[in-house]
């Protein structure tokens, strides 16, 4: 079954641009949106709570900003949206569901950049990476199946963006972010795209929408998820679906054994 994960910048805008067709022709058994842009009540009934789907909701406190949202097949065991930061918590950034004994974590993580792309939001990023990682650490140790999948807004490597060189010193892109995204590989965290396609070249999730970069593929991959050990052996694919239009991001997944969500712990 496919677990896909999509920015979808801003959920009304997206469904003007074909997504409940999308939706429904996904092929999807979980679904975690990201920069959603909306409370729950300002979604359509049929965006909100569409046939056949279990939904749930974060917004920030301010309006029309971040926000991430899940659409499930299966009934979500158990939801939590908070960091107990309340810093963290107030821009809707998170969602830790569990499904069984699978935990997915749905992440919208900040952008460094600050009003003047000044990278001054750059300790507000990582703040939020690390305390994320600290929550999910104890159940990672235990051997828990987790996935935790969102737009990172960091591109890892050099082979994860076009221009590297250029973008040296734009946040997405600093070394103190990509040294904290390899803290996570170091701790056991896999890249399952980059895991399972290590040759994958010119393979972006994110383009600009200035210069007719996604034409061109001047691309970004920001886009990830991450598997635990207890997870990756139940991980079979890991793609991009580069053809999906209706936002800056396309969506990203992984295609896992059924198994997932009744491994017991090792």
């Amino acid at each position: 079954m496919r677990i896909l994960s999509w920015n979808v910048n801003g959920l009304r805008a997206a469904v003007r641009k074909g997504f409940m067709d999308w939706l429904e022709d996904c092929d999807a058994e979980i679904i975690g949106l990201q920069e959603v842009r909306a409370r729950e009540e300002q979604l359509a009934p049929e965006t909100r709570t569409p046939e056949n789907w279990h939904t749930h909701f974060v917004a920030a406190e301010r309006k029309g900003y971040s926000g991430v949202g899940m659409y499930s097949k299966r009934a979500i065991d158990k939801m939590e949206t908070s960091l107990q930061v309340e810093s963290l918590d107030i821009e809707g950034r998170l969602q830790i569901a569990t499904f069984g004994e699978l935990i997915i974590a749905n992440g919208y993580f900040p952008n460094g950049n600050g009003k003047n792309r000044d990278n001054s939001r750059v300790p507000y990023k990582l703040s939020f990476y690390q305390r994320l990682f600290d929550v999910l650490e104890e159940a990672k140790e235990a051997g828990k199946p987790i996935l935790v999948m969102g737009d990172f807004n960091t591109a890892h490597q050099a082979i994860d963006l076009a221009r590297p060189k250029q973008n040296e010193g734009t946040s997405g892109f600093l070394p103190e972010e990509r040294e904290e995204f390899s803290r996570w590989v170091e701790a056991g965290w896999i890249d399952t795209f980059r895991h399972l396609n290590p040759e994958a070249i010119e393979a972006y999730s994110w383009w600009s929408q200035r210069q007719n970069a996604r034409a061109r593929n001047v691309g970004w991959r920001i886009d990830y998820i991450l598997a635990s050990p207890g997870a990756m052996p139940f991980v079979e694919e890991a793609f991009i679906l580069t053809d999906v239009m209706g936002s800056d991001h396309c969506p990203i997944g992984v295609k896992v054994k059924d198994e997932i969500f009744s491994a017991n712990p090792s």
